[in-house]
């Protein structure tokens, strides 16, 4: 995996100050004003937005989370906060500036960042060492991808779930339910109004298999 140096990492993946979180901002915005259709909002995601997506999980059986669209770190922070301390984050990003950041900014074992598309989540979680996923967070701007690649994100998603594991999606629009009803055993959304803009929160479950369930 590629990546460009920045500077030197900091001792917690939660380390920071007033200066870190302008830095944050900042890369933030400028990669919004060079990639637009590739972030969903000039604005990061809400501390309310991040702790409600993040509630839905059930941590104590969490081995393997996937995150799509990482960014700078505006949830990738709080999972590894929540995340057992045996189990990986694979944070997967197209921006190669955003990968940058991250390996720069957050030191933690736990965390593991590839440049590449979500379309290939199953052989970035095999090169993870890992058979399947618990979880999927996406901030992926559905309704901006390309002809087919929606449609294929959310089929890899589904494969690389284990049975019962849940796809947590997190939107401004219900485009990205056109693309979940017909692979998921159960989509529900709800809206998060106190987010800037009000966002979707979206949940896809994967049925678990009888032997599982009984």
């Amino acid at each position: 995996m590629a990546s460009i140096p920045l500077k030197k990492k900091k001792d917690k993946a939660g380390a920071g100050s007033s200066g870190g979180f302008f830095s944050q901002w900042g890369m933030f915005f400028r990669q919004f004003v060079k990639h637009p259709g590739m972030i969903g909002s000039v604005i990061p995601s809400s501390a309310v937005l991040v702790d409600r997506m993040l509630d839905q999980v059930d941590w104590r059986s969490v081995r393997l989370f996937v995150e799509y669209g990482p960014g700078v770190g505006t949830f990738t922070r709080p999972i590894l906060d929540r995340l057992p301390a045996d189990a990986t984050l694979l944070a997967i990003d197209l921006n190669l500036d955003f990968v940058a950041y991250l390996e720069a900014e957050i030191a933690d074992p736990r965390l593991r960042v590839v440049h590449g598309s979500a379309a290939d989540v199953r052989r970035f979680v095999k090169e993870a060492g890992h058979y399947q996923a618990d979880y999927v967070l996406s901030g992926i701007p559905f309704s901006t991808l390309p002809d087919g690649l929606g449609d294929s994100i959310c089929a890899e998603t589904r494969s690389a779930l284990r049975p019962g594991g849940a796809f947590l999606i997190y939107q401004y629009s219900r485009y990205v339910r056109r693309f979940l009803t017909p692979l998921f055993d159960s989509v529900e959304d709800e809206l998060e109004w106190r987010n800037i803009p009000p966002c979707r929160m979206i949940r896809a479950e994967k049925q678990q298999t009888l032997a599982q369930a009984a």
